[in-house]
């Protein structure tokens, strides 16, 4: 998968999850200081990454704000492709 194409997966995975379009445009903000997520979305985004990408991250393995960004995420993602 080239990174164009994760990028857009990990986007409308971010916008359903967070049923909000804006991850889309602010790729840096902190999804958590935002209200965007909250600790059982957290998870809910760690499900939804294996299953969509096969990729496994624990929620112990990370820091938060290792992944509290789109473009955190998509990176953390791309690291295990």
């Amino acid at each position: 998968m080239d990174r164009n194409m994760l990028e857009q997966e990990v986007i409308d995975l971010l916008a359903d999850i967070c049923d909000d379009d804006a991850v889309a445009e602010e790729r840096d903000i902190d999804l958590f200081d935002a209200g965007l997520l909250d600790s059982l979305a957290g998870i809910e985004v760690l499900v939804a990454i294996e299953e969509r990408f096969g990729v496994q991250i624990a929620p112990t393995e990370v820091e938060r704000a290792e992944m509290n960004s789109v473009n955190k995420i998509i990176d953390r993602i791309a690291e295990r492709l």
